[in-house]
């Protein structure tokens, strides 16, 4: 894993964006990874067709907890049908890392936990 890399999964993991709860919002959803017990929720405040707000609250590996923070920051502004469209490679994009099976799980956690929210 490149240094730089490295750095910034440290960052979001230690100082993660849009952690907690939101008082009102209008979806959300949780998932856990079995393998490793990385949990997360996450919550949408979706207004006029934008996703105005995302909170994510959970715990887990460096790798899980930056994911969500990073994709988090990714999906403020979108519309839903738009972020619906954010896959895999986009998420390992954000990531900038390549990733063993095992955390490749983790990273995806925070997808999982996006994709349940917005079909709630």
């Amino acid at each position: 894993m490149s240094s730089l890399y490295q750095a910034i999964i440290l960052d979001h993991y230690r100082n993660p964006r849009h952690h907690g709860t939101l008082a009102r919002h209008t979806h959300a959803a949780n998932a856990h990874n079995p393998t490793c017990g990385d949990r997360l929720e996450m919550q949408l405040l979706i207004k006029d067709g934008i996703i105005e707000d995302v909170m994510f609250s959970g715990s887990g590996c460096a790798i899980s907890q930056a994911s969500a923070s990073l994709l988090t920051e990714f999906l403020i502004g979108k519309n839903p049908e738009e972020a619906r469209r954010i896959g895999k490679d986009d998420l390992l994009a954000l990531l900038g890392v390549d990733l063993s099976p095992n955390r490749l799980k983790c990273a995806l956690l925070s997808l999982e936990t996006f994709t349940k929210a917005l079909k709630s």
